[in-house]
């Protein structure tokens, strides 16, 4: 019971409030949003998202008390290669919905992926000397492999968002600093390259050359039309950029206070697509209702977990328990930037969640199952190594 005890104080619990919290706005929100739906399952995905809140509860609370180094050393390698199983399986047994193969039964192996990429990253190079261009390459080899599964589902946002998470475990790892330079200078020049190469393509007043142009760009036709919404958003108002035309409104409309809790006009008159109102444009909902002071308070409980997160690994004098945590910071931001960026315009649309307050039962509990990690970093830190050594191998 002593023991217990003297976790429960080593907890972060600042961070533990914030996630509660925006969890509570992600249940108020999707019932806000799901209010409209003229299907009642739809209309009460909010209770599905606070049950499955509670099971992620305990899940957290688990791997809270779980010693991390245990985790990392034993299960990292398993876990790594069952999702890697279950990614490839996925794509010939999952269920087809929304024109993507991503979902085996009840869950998306891509969300689990996520986490156990950054696993199995630490897990490999958390153990001293494992630095240079061979281990780069190992790295790149870690991250590619379930991301090139990922996009055969297909699923860009998801497979974007595992990279970044694995480049700063390198970084922070040390492991090939010019490397990681050179990469991410070649992301950024394919990107602009395919920004340009649309942009020069829409220019054109002859289709056939348009067409001919877009035959050179490695790219599905829905990912081409997505940049193009991104780079020309009132091109085709009615058609192809409607969604974020409707976002943006929604957004904007909000002023300062909002318009009041289920009182947002773009979502009771059918503007704003209630399709994705509830999970990749929850955002607009909450800026509508609550305005640019909700706003501000949501991304500061996204502070509030973030911040301590930061506190956690500068303080730890294990690698592992330093670079798991700066792994799963990193994937807690990355989605939350690129889901608050593409609803006011800032990058292309991609199939992003809001984290904790977006409506989907994998991803919320993988959220909270990494959060519980970053607990027992800050719970056993301090505390006796494993048995059967003291680094990972």
């Amino acid at each position: 019971m002593n023991a217990m005890l003297s976790k429960l104080r080593r907890m972060d619990w600042i961070m533990f409030a914030c996630m509660i919290a925006l969890i509570v706005i992600g249940v108020v929100f999707i019932n806000s949003a799901g209010s409209v739906r003229p299907v009642e399952a739809l209309r009460n995905l909010w209770r599905v998202h606070a049950n499955t809140a509670a099971v992620g509860l305990v899940v957290y609370m688990a791997f809270a008390f779980l010693d991390y180094r245990k985790l990392i050393d034993w299960a990292a390698l398993p876990v790594f290669a069952v999702s890697c199983v279950m990614l490839v399986a996925v794509l010939f047994v999952g269920t087809n919905r929304f024109g993507g193969r991503r979902w085996l039964w009840f869950f998306q192996p891509s969300e689990v992926a996520k986490l156990a990429v950054i696993l199995f990253a630490v897990h490999v190079f958390a153990a001293a000397g494992r630095s240079g261009f061979r281990w780069f390459l190992a790295g790149v080899a870690i991250m590619g492999g379930p991301a090139l599964l990922v996009l055969a589902e297909p699923d860009l946002g998801t497979a974007i968002v595992l990279v970044p998470s694995v480049l700063v475990i390198l970084l922070a790892a040390r492991v090939w600093t010019k490397g990681i330079v050179i990469m991410l200078a070649a992301i950024m020049i394919v990107a602009g390259t395919f920004l340009w190469t649309v942009d020069h393509a829409e220019r054109q007043t002859d289709p056939d050359r348009r067409e001919q142009i877009y035959k050179y760009v490695p790219l599905r036709s829905h990912q081409i039309q997505r940049l193009r919404v991104f780079l020309f958003p009132d091109a085709d108002r009615s058609g192809a950029g409607y969604s974020i035309r409707q976002v943006r409104i929604s957004i904007g409309s909000g002023g300062k206070w909002g318009k009041g809790l289920k009182k947002g006009e773009q979502k009771l008159l059918g503007y704003l697509p209630p399709a994705v109102s509830m999970n990749d444009f929850i955002f607009a909902v909450l800026a509508e209702e609550w305005g640019f002071m909700g706003v501000l308070s949501m991304l500061a409980l996204f502070l509030g977990i973030l911040v301590p997160g930061l506190r956690i690994a500068a303080q730890c004098n294990d690698d592992r328990g330093r670079l798991v945590v700066i792994g799963i910071l990193t994937l807690v931001f990355c989605h939350t930037y690129v889901n608050v960026a593409m609803s006011v315009g800032l990058v292309p649309i991609t199939g992003i969640p809001l984290p904790f307050i977006s409506a989907g039962r994998t991803f919320l509990i993988v959220l909270m199952a990494a959060l519980g990690i970053v607990q027992s970093v800050a719970v056993h830190r301090d505390g006796p190594e494993p048995e059967d050594g003291d680094t990972a191998t």
